[in-house]
This record gives structure tokens, C-alpha cells and sequence, in this order.
């Protein structure tokens, strides 16, 4: 048996394990994970900074560089991501639905977890801690594939979690990495249909894409970010530029971050300008079509590449449109699903955004950067789904369950359930 497929085997025998963890458990192994995370802040840095290190020697873009990096305060978030999963409900258990029927039996509905969830993912080593945190408290083992990239990082961590397991008398298997960075191991993940229940991928959109097309288990598909922000004719300056900015330059390497604006020619000759201003400032080149670039000297002309791409980097797409109907349907056209917003001060036009704007968060007034498990109420996130079954948006606790159904013959007249049953066939 290989390395992967003995590792995927124990993290199914732990899914027994985790199905009837009680809470008090899972809140105190959380706990204790957090509380570890700011006691070995130091080792993790140090590992952390092994990977900084080779990605500067591989010449990795500054934009990822970010993604990868951590820093005291950016453990101090992952610890309190931790501690906020623990103070959420379980929802394991839960019973959605409960009724009698007829015949004699009671049925409940009740929520249940997927069992196994593999991650694949790339840079960001929060995403280990967060998907330990999410699979935990939702009562799944946790099987993660990292990037090579984060490797030092993701291992300090993982031994951290499979610690904070320990102490607390749950199974260290609710945990597990794969470590190896050869290729061929990843695609042997990717085929452990018999042992992994659901693979969700989170990176690039070449990454999401391999997986989609490579994996035998069932994929979760948490797209790419190509992120719109359309400023209406009836937008408040005031409102518009902040949103932008932050939307843009808070992290660049983030899938939330917005790469394309929108704005209407009613306004253009005003706001243009000062938002050309604005992005100078924040060192953001703009990429704009015809009619923008007339407004934005020193930007570079826009092709038809440049509105459907996500930059992860200090650029940003400009198309000057004539309609809220033109502005949505070039949205519609050239994003990922993943978050669009609309800046106007007209309640019908922002509804009209928020109804016909196919995207798994829709906007009015507010940065696309909004779109987090965390700022969500969550705790964390398993990833953000672009795609429309099972999960859309940002998958908390409860997107990483499903449900079976408890059925009673609460009447113990065998003979009705079973007269019941043959009319019917």
C-alpha cells in the first residue's frame, strides 16, 4: 500500500470516530489549538520563514509572497479564527425535519457530516488551521495537500493541531497531511474515491481546474476571483473611491480582491479622474478600454483578455459602459461567480444588480473583500464555493454536512408498514 493511500485509509477509520465526538470535545481541542498556536507562534514563524525564503530564490511574485507569509498577527488571526468555530453551534445532530407518516413510522431528518473532506491548496498555510477548525467542529477528518511552496509552514502546523488532538483524547487521524511534493502523489490523491468523500480545491484557477478535471471524488469547485466592482451613475464619489481602494489594495493576492471596474459613462468625465488619482497613489496600473483610457493618462490599453482575468497583483481592469443592463451583462460575461458589487445610491438599480448579478455574493456599497468565512460570522472557511450545488459562497459548518434519515415504526404494526409498501409497488 502507498504512502497516500495508507494515510487516506487511517483518516477514513477516524471518520468512525468523529461522528459521535461530543461537542465539549471538539470546543476543547479547538481551544487548545488556538492556545498552542500563540505558544509556538516562534516555531511557525521559523518554518514559515524556510518558505519565504525559497519562494524569494524561485523568484515568486510579491502578490504570493503575501499569500505565504506569516507574521505574529496573522497567527494571532488564525488562533482567533479557532476560538470563534468553538463558540458556534454544532451542527451535527440537528434535525431539520421530523413528521409521521400513515403507516406507522417516524421519520427524522438529521444532519449528519460528509465524513472525509480533502483539501488541495495552494500558498495560503491559514487555510491549514482553518480547515481543521471547520472539519472538526462539523465532525469531519480533515485530509489536506498543501503546495510545496508552504510546506515548512503547513507541517509546523499540522503538528501543532495533531497535538492539540492528542491532549484532548481525540484522534490525531482527524488531521492529516500529505507531505509528500511529488506530483504523482497528488494525483494519486486524487483518485481516493473509496476512501475520501469530497475533494475541494482552493488556488489558482489552473489548480481548480486540474482537479476538476483529474479528481474520481466528487469536487467542490471554489472557483477564482474575478471580482467586479460597477459604479452606477448615481454613485456617492465619497463611498466609491474608499470601497475601491480597499477592495484592490488591502491584499492583491486574494481571491476576494477586485480586478475589474465597471463604471457608467453618465459619470466617467467626474469619477475617472479621481479615481486614476486614487490608484496612482496605491501604486495600481489600470488596464482600461478605449473610451476609458481618454480619462486615465498613463494607462495602458485594454484587451479583451484583461476583463476576464484574475490578476492577483496591483492591476486593475477599467470598461466604461452606457447602462445598468450593459454593466450587468459585462459582468455576467467575464466573471468568475465569485463577488460583484454595485456603488449607487439608487434602491432600484441596486436591487436589480443584486437579483440579476450571478454571483455567490452580490454587493451594494461594500468591498468584495467582505467575502470571508470570518467577517461572515463563521469562524473560518473551508473555501468559497463558485459553483451552485452543494454550497455556494463562503462554506462554514454547515456546508460540509449533509443529512440521512432516522425512521421509527413507532405503531409496531409490521403488518400495515408492510401492507403500505407493497400498494405501493
Amino acid at each position: 500500500m502507498s504512502y497516500v493511500e495508507e494515510l487516506c485509509k487511517r483518516a477514513k477509520m477516524a471518520s468512525t470516530d468523529l461522528v459521535s465526538l461530543p461537542t465539549e470535545k471538539k470546543n476543547a481541542a479547538l481551544h487548545t489549538a488556538a492556545s498552542l498556536m500563540r505558544l509556538k507562534s516562534a516555531e511557525i514563524l521559523s518554518a514559515n520563514d524556510i518558505d519565504i525564503a525559497n519562494g524569494r530564490a524561485r523568484n515568486m511574485p510579491e502578490s504570493l509572497l503575501d499569500r505565504l507569509m506569516l507574521t505574529e498577527e496573522r497567527i494571532k488571526g488564525i488562533a482567533e479564527g479557532l476560538d470563534q468555530v468553538v463558540s458556534l453551534p454544532d451542527p451535527i445532530g440537528e434535525i431539520l425535519d421530523d413528521f409521521d407518516r400513515p403507516s406507522g413510522i417516524h421519520i427524522s431528518k438529521v444532519r449528519v457530516p460528509l465524513g472525509v473532506v480533502g483539501i488541495i491548496y495552494e500558498s495560503r498555510p491559514n487555510v491549514t488551521a482553518d480547515a481543521f477548525a471547520i472539519c472538526l467542529k462539523s465532525g469531519n477528518v480533515a485530509v489536506l495537500k498543501g503546495g510545496s511552496d508552504a510546506i515548512e509552514s503547513n507541517k509546523a502546523i499540522v503538528r501543532i493541531l495533531r497535538q492539540a488532538l492528542l491532549e484532548n483524547g481525540v484522534n490525531e487521524d482527524a488531521v492529516n497531511l500529505i507531505e509528500s511534493t511529488d506530483r504523482k502523489d497528488t494525483e494519486e490523491f486524487m483518485q481516493m474515491r473509496q476512501y475520501i468523500d469530497v475533494l475541494i480545491p482552493r488556488g489558482s484557477a489552473g489548480l481548480i481546474r486540474a482537479v476538476v478535471n483529474e479528481s474520481r471524488i466528487p469536487v467542490i469547485e471554489t472557483g477564482s476571483g474575478n471580482c467586479h466592482i460597477y459604479v452606477d451613475s448615481e454613485a456617492d464619489f465619497n463611498k466609491a473611491i474608499p470601497i475601491i481602494i480597499n477592495a484592490k489594495t488591502q491584499r492583491v493576492g486574494v481571491c476576494n480582491a477586485a480586478e475589474s471596474l465597471v463604471v457608467h459613462s453618465a459619470i466617467s468625465s467626474a469619477f475617472l479622474p479621481l479615481l486614476g488619482k486614487a490608484m496612482k497613489e496605491h501604486g495600481v496600473s489600470l488596464r482600461a478600454d478605449e473610451r476609458s483610457l481618454l480619462l486615465l493618462p498613463g494607462s495602458e490599453s485594454a484587451d479583451e483578455t484583461d476583463f476576464g482575468k484574475e490578476y492577483l497583483d496591483y492591476i486593475l481592469s477599467v470598461k466604461t459602459v452606457d447602462s445598468l443592463d450593459e454593466a450587468i451583462a459585462h459582468i455576467n460575461k467575464y466573471h468568475t461567480g465569485h463577488s460583484d458589487c454595485i456603488i449607487t445610491e439608487n434602491t432600484a438599480s441596486a436591487e436589480r444588480f443584486l437579483n440579476e448579478v450571478d454571483s455567490a455574493c452580490v454587493y451594494v456599497n461594500a468591498s468584495t473583500r467582505f467575502t470571508d468565512g470570518f467577517e461572515f460570522g463563521f469562524g473560518a472557511e473551508i473555501g468559497i464555493s463558485t459553483q451552485k450545488l452543494h454550497a455556494r459562497g463562503p462554506m462554514g459548518l454547515k456546508e460540509l454536512t449533509s443529512y440521512k434519515y432516522l425512521i421509527r415504526n413507532t405503531s409496531c404494526k409490521t403488518g400495515s408498514v408492510r401492507a403500505s409498501v407493497t400498494q405501493k409497488l
